[in-house]
C-alpha cells in the first residue's frame, strides 16, 4: 500500500463530515488535504483508542519526533510521507502539526475544563489551527481568512462537544465547562449516569441550549469574516459548516437527547447539504 493509498484508507474509513467536502477539490489539494486530515486522526487516535495513558502519552512523543524528521527530510509513517510533498506548497509548518499533538496532550492530561476559556484553548489547538491549514490548503489570498478559519474550527469543535456528550461521559470526559454546569445546577455524576432519569432534566436542556447558541454565534461571526475574495476557494470549509449547522439543528430539534445516542446526519444528506453548499458558492 502506498502513502496516498493508506491517508485514502484513512479518511475514508472514518465517516467524517470532512471527507464529502474533499472530493469538490482539485486534486492536489485534495491529496493535501487528506494526507492532513489523515494525520490529524493518527494522532487523535492514539487518545482515543489506547486506554493506558502512559502508554498512549509514549506515542505522541513518537509522533513529535516523526513530525520533526519528517521536516528534516527523513519521513517514516505512511501519512507524513504523504504529507510531506505538499507541505512547502500549503504553508504547512511543523507547529501546525506539534499544535495539534498538543491538544491531544491535553486530552491525557485533564478530563474537565474550569471555564470556557480553558476549554477555548483546547479547541484552538485541535481545530482552529487544523482549520487554519485546511483554509492554506483550499486556498486563500486574504489574511482575515486565517481569522474566519480559527473561529469556524471553534464552532466546528463545540458542535463535535454538543454531539459527544454522552460518549465522552463514557469515557470519563466532560468538555462542558465546569462553571457553566453549576451555573444551570447540573451535576458532573449526572452527565456521568448519562441515563434517564439522571441525565436529562430541565436543567440539562438550558445548559445545551447555552451551548447550542455560543455555537451558532461562531458559525455567524465565521462567516461575517470570511474575505469574499476567498469565499469560492473555501467552498470546501462552507460545505463543512453547513454539514454540522444542520447537525446541530437536529441535535436541537431532539430537545438535545445526547446522553443516551449519537446523533449524525445520514451519508446521502452529508453528500446533498455538500453539492448544494456548492452550487450556491459559484
Amino acid at each position: 500500500m502506498t502513502p496516498e493509498q493508506y491517508v485514502q484508507e484513512k479518511a475514508a474509513r472514518s465517516g467524517s463530515s470532512f471527507y464529502y467536502a474533499f472530493k469538490f477539490l482539485t486534486p492536489p489539494r485534495r491529496a493535501a488535504i487528506t494526507a492532513f486530515y489523515a494525520f490529524c486522526r493518527e494522532v487523535d487516535d492514539v487518545v482515543d483508542e489506547v486506554h493506558d495513558t502512559g502508554v498512549a502519552a509514549t506515542k505522541l512523543a513518537w509522533w513529535r519526533k516523526e513530525v520533526a524528521q519528517s521536516f528534516a527530510g527523513t519521513a517514516t509513517h505512511p501519512v507524513m510521507k504523504a504529507l510531506m510533498p505538499h507541505a512547502g506548497d500549503y504553508d504547512i509548518r511543523p507547529e501546525h502539526l506539534m499544535a495539534v499533538i498538543d491538544g491531544c496532550q491535553m486530552d491525557l492530561e485533564q478530563s474537565r475544563y474550569l471555564d470556557f476559556a480553558g476549554l477555548q484553548r483546547y479547541c484552538h489547538l485541535v481545530a482552529g489551527v487544523v482549520g487554519e491549514v485546511a483554509a492554506s490548503i483550499f486556498g486563500r489570498t486574504q489574511a482575515q481568512t486565517i481569522e474566519y478559519a480559527h473561529r469556524l474550527g471553534l464552532a466546528l469543535q463545540l458542535t463535535n462537544i454538543i454531539r459527544d456528550v454522552g460518549e465522552d461521559a463514557r469515557r470519563g470526559r466532560i468538555y462542558l465547562p465546569v462553571s457553566e454546569l453549576q451555573q444551570f445546577d447540573v451535576k458532573a455524576h449526572e452527565l456521568l449516569q448519562r441515563t434517564a432519569p439522571w441525565g436529562y432534566s430541565d436543567r440539562f436542556t438550558a445548559l445545551m441550549r447555552f451551548q447550542a447558541e455560543r455555537a451558532h454565534r461562531f458559525y455567524d461571526e465565521a462567516f461575517a469574516l470570511l474575505p469574499a475574495q476567498d469565499r469560492r476557494a473555501q467552498r470546501p470549509g462552507l460545505m463543512m459548516a453547513n454539514i454540522y449547522r444542520t447537525l446541530l439543528r437536529e441535535i436541537e430539534a431532539s430537545d438535545f437527547q445526547v446522553l443516551h445516542q449519537r446523533i449524525a446526519l445520514t451519508p446521502v444528506r452529508k453528500v446533498w447539504i455538500a453539492m448544494r453548499t456548492n452550487w450556491q458558492a459559484r
